[in-house]
């Protein structure tokens, strides 16, 4: 998720620390711990997370390029809950300032404490976006991107024991150009970098990811952590589309 005053394309995604020239070095050792092709990487990845009832981590956010503006950052916790009927996530910012983006599987809320403001829209406003969908279990890799190895120009010195994968979408109309992935031998989700058609690049790097938390967990207590209930004197914006 990407949100930052209400900006909702992928980040996740919400969605580049070290971009250089060549990226020979960094690929081979990549490849000597992890043999195995892009596909088959992506494989395993998507069995593991289909295979988790709910998933949580902590993340930092960064965003850049011509047409964000200045370099954001941004930092928080995110969960994702894909069974017992409708699927349900929560978002939230501890900074820059406080932010909360949850949906209860019917709605979808962001809330703006900067702005005093909460919008809500129905949850199928965001049922395209590539971090809700993967998390949820409703998104497949190998059905919406052409999954390959990590684009020449991407080196990355800092985390040797990962191995790089690049999506990119089948469709021509898809507001993303490639999404990387950095993926540990768990085949667990550690970074997301997203550079969408106007070269703004979205990182998101997760930290804590913790599979199945909300095991045991009751309606009740499910129902009130997908839901926010903003201060008094919050200005509700409702969108019907």
């Amino acid at each position: 998720m990407k949100p930052f005053h209400a900006s909702r394309h992928v980040v996740l995604l919400a969605f580049l620390f070290l971009v250089l020239v060549s990226a020979r070095p960094a690929q081979s050792r990549a490849e000597a711990n992890f043999p195995d092709p892009p596909g088959t990487v992506a494989a395993r990845l998507q069995e593991r997370y289909d295979a988790m009832h709910s998933l949580s981590f902590s993340f930092v956010q960064s965003t850049k390029g011509q047409m964000a503006g200045r370099p954001r950052e941004g930092s928080g916790r995110a969960i994702f809950l894909k069974t017992g009927g409708a699927k349900r996530m929560r978002w939230d910012y501890d900074s820059p300032e406080r932010q909360v983006l949850v949906s209860d599987g019917t709605t979808f809320s962001m809330y703006f404490e900067n702005l005093q403001q909460m919008m809500i829209s129905p949850a199928k406003a965001i049922e395209e976006d590539m971090t809700y969908s993967f998390f949820t279990g409703s998104g497949k890799l190998a059905d919406d991107f052409a999954i390959l190895g990590p684009n020449k120009n991407i080196v990355d010195t800092e985390h040797q024991d990962l191995q790089i994968i690049q999506l990119v979408p089948r469709s021509s109309e898809s507001p993303v150009q490639d999404i990387h992935l950095w993926i540990g031998a768990d085949s667990l989700i550690r970074r997301i970098e997203i550079r969408d058609q106007f070269d703004t690049l979205t990182v998101l790097t997760l930290s804590h990811v913790e599979e199945n938390p909300l095991n045991g967990k009751d309606e009740q207590a499910l129902s009130a952590l997908f839901t926010f209930i903003p201060p008094e004197g919050t200005e509700i914006i409702q969108h019907n589309e």
